[in-house]
Parts: C-alpha cells; structure tokens; sequence
C-alpha cells in the first residue's frame, strides 16, 4: 500500500521565522515516527530557505510558484527552478485563494507544465465554488482539470497530485463546513474518469487524489478511510501542532491498518 500524503499549507503564516521553526520542529518530530505517511510542509516562501536544510523525513513544498520559465525582469516571480535549488520537491498549484486572486486556468496550466518539467511533484487543487442540486458543480471541476492540464504528456503527468478542494469548505470561510466523506468518495471517482481521458487508465489509478477543506483530527480518518482519499490538504489545522500531529497519526494508522 502506498503511503497517504499530508500536506499542510500554511498559507500566510506564522508571523515571524521563529514561530515559523517552532511549528516545523513539531511537524518533523512526528513525521519522524511514521512510516506510512509522506509528510509535506509548504511555508511561505520566505520561510522555505532556512527551513530546508534540515528536512529529513518531511517534504519541503511551495504554496505557489511563478508561471514563466525563465529568470528576468519579473519582478515579484519566484521560479519553480529558484524552488527546486532550495529544496523543495512539491508546488501547490491552482488553490481557490490564488483563482480568486485572478488565477486562469490558462495560467495555472503553464505553472503545471513548467513545475513538471523540472521534476517537481505538483499537488493541482480543483474545487467548485458552490455545490447545486443539478450538479454544474462537477462541470466546473471538469472544466478546471482538462484546461489545467491541457497539452501535457502523460510522461510529465507521472508527478501530478490532484486535490479537490470544495472552496465552500475551506475552513478560511465564515461559514466552511467540510464535505462528507460519502460525497468526496463520489468527487474522487468523477476526477479520476477524467484523468482516464487525459492520460489513460493506468497512470489515472495511480494518480494520489487528496481531499481539503475543513481538514481535522476529527474527520480525518473519515476521509482517509470511507472516502478512500490518498492524501488531506490541511490549512488551519497544520498551523496547531497536537492538531496536525493527531491527523498525521490517523494517517499512518489507517496504512497500518
């Protein structure tokens, strides 16, 4: 069985680097006890060069990373290249925080193909905005992938994650509430028809597709086990440090089970 993925996305947090090592010494001390989970943390950028140098059994990823493929006059960019020589192995791309910012799925897609490209792994957020009863919902997430992943070959695509994230559930939101694990299951085997089309049956089943929104301790194993998920994508709850340790525990019991 293949490890679960958790992933904690630490937004615009903690205020200052010192805060900033105190959570991560946490996060390394526990995954250091596991054996069935891949543990990635993705600080903000400024915190990602310091905190690299002693990674050992966590992954260092990127909230985000610049569209264009080459150093210059881009003032504000910072390269997936820039990240891969600072360590860092995952990018998160797509997140409803970044569209809501402006973000196409024109761009997003040239951000996948050049992290790709370099041998990053890409955790590719996709989520609707609102769930209806007449299920346009599932056209918009089928929009957001085949766009996002328009042009890429199936070889490059052996490092893509995808992570549905229902942007009504993330727990950012005044009124977030996460999905059920029932529901996320069905969204799961919807993605997954779609990547067959795009890349074909067999790297589709063996492409990881992560749940987020409201991630907790307290449905973490509902998740992970009823809804089959193969990862979480936490947010809030990554920021507390018994919070995210108990998910990482649900995590490895559920692969030991």
């Amino acid at each position: 069985m293949s490890k679960k993925i958790i992933v904690a996305n630490w937004k615009m947090n903690p205020a200052s680097l010192k805060e900033a090592k105190i959570l991560f010494a946490s996060a390394k001390k526990a995954a250091s006890r596991l054996s069935n989970v891949e543990t990635v943390i993705c600080p903000p950028f400024i915190y990602i060069a310091e905190l690299g140098h002693s990674m050992s059994k966590l992954k260092l990823g990127a909230q985000d990373v610049s569209r264009f493929d080459f150093e210059g006059a881009r003032t504000g960019e910072v390269s997936a290249k820039m990240l891969k020589n600072l360590g860092v192995k995952y990018v998160i791309i797509g997140h409803s925080e970044r569209r809501r910012l402006g973000e196409t799925n024109e761009i997003i897609n040239k951000k996948i193909g050049i992290s790709l490209s370099l041998g990053l792994k890409v955790i590719f957020c996709v989520g609707e905005e609102t769930r209806d009863e007449e299920g346009k919902f599932a056209e918009i997430v089928e929009q957001q992938i085949n766009e996002g992943l328009k042009g890429l070959s199936q070889n490059l695509m052996k490092g893509l994650i995808i992570a549905y994230e229902p942007v009504w559930a993330i727990s950012g939101n005044a009124k977030s509430k996460a999905d059920n694990s029932e529901s996320a299951f069905q969204m799961a085997i919807f993605i997954r028809k779609i990547l067959m089309d795009i890349v074909g049956n067999e790297l589709a089943r063996k492409t990881p597709i992560l749940y987020g929104g409201s991630v907790g301790p307290s449905n973490a194993k509902q998740f992970l086990k009823d809804g089959q998920m193969e990862g979480l994508l936490a947010g809030n709850k990554s920021l507390d440090k018994e919070e995210f340790k108990k998910i990482l525990i649900i995590a490895e019991n559920i692969n030991a089970d």
